[in-house]
């Protein structure tokens, strides 16, 4: 259970409504998720991450599928498991496949092991490497 609760749309100030309005629109949804209701406890926080994460996640140089891909990697290292499972999701509706989501794993995990022997052992970093 989320610390402060959910705020369901039907019980949320009009500033949060507009906040939940433009998150289905902006993702062709009907339905707001239990991140977003938890942060509408607090309507700065909701709008300022909404604001950012629909900024950072809009197309770029990075397509859909790279972007959430990241995402996913990232909230796998950090083990947030809200965010591994709604990652998962979108990255597939963006056509992750499950030979791709093993693949990613793989690095994820090589990735963080290869990050904790070069922090143990201390490595310098090669000169050819600064940039």
């Amino acid at each position: 259970m989320a610390t402060l609760g959910l705020i369901e749309y039907q019980n949320a100030s009009a500033e949060v409504r507009a906040v939940y309005d433009d998150i289905m629109a902006t993702r062709k949804t009907d339905w707001i998720n239990n991140f977003w209701k938890a942060l509408a406890n607090d309507p700065p926080t909701l709008r300022r991450t909404w604001h950012s994460i629909k900024e950072i996640m809009a197309p770029g140089e990075l397509d859909a599928l790279t972007k959430e891909m990241i995402y996913l990697a990232v909230s796998t290292t950090n083990q947030c498991g809200y965010c591994i499972a709604s990652h998962t999701v979108a990255a597939r509706k963006a056509g992750m496949t499950n030979r791709m989501l093993a693949e990613l794993m793989a690095v994820v995990g090589m990735a963080n092991e290869t990050n904790r022997l070069v922090t143990g052992y201390q490595v310098e970093i090669d000169e050819r490497f600064k940039v």
